[in-house]
């Protein structure tokens, strides 16, 4: 299923910060951030295990995962949803640490989440409904974080 286009990896590869949803044992959300997250194709993105332990657990008892990863700045971006699936030994596990190397994480990563994406939706801030532009929500955002 090709559902990520090269437009798509390209800001989900850019962006730092992106955040994982799980269900927990008892049912309920489990929200974590995660600064490791890479689209290696057009149907899979990645992630490191390198302080999940609760998200981890979780995908062993269910592997239904939503990743959102959004522009903090343009209030654009996307939200992934579909199935993870935890690998920490084999060629495609050395492969993606290997990126991982190479993009300069330091940190131990204990395993990887694949994550098959199954659907996709674009998100964007209700202030374009309002006919604000994105150069508009940049300068903004800009001096706001300034």
């Amino acid at each position: 299923m090709k559902v990520i286009s090269n437009e798509i990896r390209n800001f989900v590869n850019f962006q730092k910060l992106g955040y994982v949803a799980t269900v927990s044992s008892d049912n309920t959300p489990n929200l974590s951030p995660k600064g490791t997250i890479i689209a290696i194709d057009e149907s899979h993105l990645v992630f490191a295990d390198i302080r999940s332990p609760q998200t981890i657990e979780n995908l062993k008892q269910n592997s239904s995962i939503e990743i959102n990863v959004v522009d903090s700045i343009r209030r654009k971006g996307f939200r992934f949803k579909g199935t993870g699936k935890i690998i920490s030994e084999g060629e495609q596990f050395k492969g993606i640490l290997e990126q991982y190397k190479k993009n300069g994480i330091k940190s131990k990563i204990n395993s990887i989440v694949i994550v098959l994406v199954e659907t996709l939706y674009e998100v964007t801030s209700p202030s374009y409904d309002l006919g604000v532009t994105e150069d508009e929500l940049v300068s903004k955002w800009k001096k706001y974080y300034q």
